[in-house]
């Protein structure tokens, strides 16, 4: 019986993300594994210290730190690009990339 139930949540999930992923435009689901990019080469260099060792330990931070805070301006991006969120509906799509990549370059300069 456990079972059961556990295969129709497994399901019914499966249902809702296909759905989710089906209503989702191309530019957020572009941004979105942008995202998953960035934290992922974080993760990357984390386990890549922590089996070769943090030698010049401002290298593996300035990395580190780069790669939290590109994911957190594609994320601040998606929120604004995002047709469905209220509060930026007014700010046209143009100026939260032109504002994407400023910040990104002010992060990285």
């Amino acid at each position: 019986m456990a079972k059961s139930s556990a295969i129709k949540d497994a399901e019914a999930l499966l249902h809702s993300l296909r759905s989710a992923c089906t209503a989702t435009p191309t530019n957020l689901k572009i941004i979105d594994v942008y995202v998953l990019f960035a934290l992922f080469t974080g993760v990357i260099q984390v386990v890549y210290m922590a089996i070769v060792g943090s030698f010049p330990f401002n290298s593996f931070l300035s990395g580190v730190l780069s790669c939290i805070g590109t994911a957190v301006l594609a994320v601040c991006l998606r929120i604004q690009v995002n047709k469905e969120n209220k509060e930026f509906k007014d700010l046209p799509p143009e100026r939260a990339y032109a504002d994407f990549i400023l910040c990104n370059l002010v992060l990285h300069l």
